[in-house]
């Protein structure tokens, strides 16, 4: 049973990232490297993701609430700070995310989705013109789920190319973006 079958699509200003959003989203970004403090606690570093990336922290968090970025020069955070800094930056952007949709209708799970989007690309680019938001404010939900495959793109390279899958590549990104189409044609 899918989605449509089971809610119906409801103004975004109403709805918020659901536990399952969050938690998938988190699973999708993941820990990137942690390390074992000899008092047995585990901590996340800062690191790149992929070659041309910025520096992030945790669960993809690239900033920190008072909108520092990340630096590679950074002390490591602990996993309950990393969840707290990735759910305070979610909900900067799901208020910036619902104010970028008036009057726009979605499920639950296309918000999940979306939300996620915005969590990778950033809000700036999901106001750009080839963005899913440009068809949802048309209407058009599944020319928004078809524009989700237009976003494939990082540091100059395409990463739906096999030749840019290697260790510092980005299928990730590619893949990523298949699953978010599946996923969101799904709910049509």
């Amino acid at each position: 049973m899918n989605t449509r079958q089971t809610a119906a699509r409801v103004l975004v200003a109403t709805l918020t990232l659901s536990a399952a959003g969050f938690a998938s989203w988190q699973a999708s970004e993941g820990d990137g490297p942690t390390k074992v403090q000899p008092d047995g606690v585990v901590v996340h570093l800062p690191y790149v993701p992929t070659q041309g990336d910025v520096p992030t922290i945790g669960h993809g968090s690239t900033r920190y609430e008072d909108g520092t970025p990340v630096r590679m020069t950074d002390p490591p955070i602990t996993r309950q700070r990393a969840e707290q800094l990735a759910r305070n930056l979610h909900t900067e952007e799901e208020a910036r995310f619902k104010a970028s949709l008036p009057g726009v209708y979605l499920y639950p799970g296309e918000f999940d989705l979306y939300t996620d989007f915005v969590g990778q690309y950033g809000s700036g680019n999901w106001r750009k013109p080839l963005s899913p938001r440009t068809w949802l404010l048309r209407g058009d939900h599944v020319g928004a789920c078809n524009a989700l495959l237009i976003w494939r793109f990082q540091d100059g390279r395409d990463c739906k190319l096999p030749q840019n899958w290697g260790p510092k590549g980005c299928k990730g990104v590619w893949t990523r973006q298949q699953k978010r189409h599946a996923d969101c044609m799904a709910m049509q």
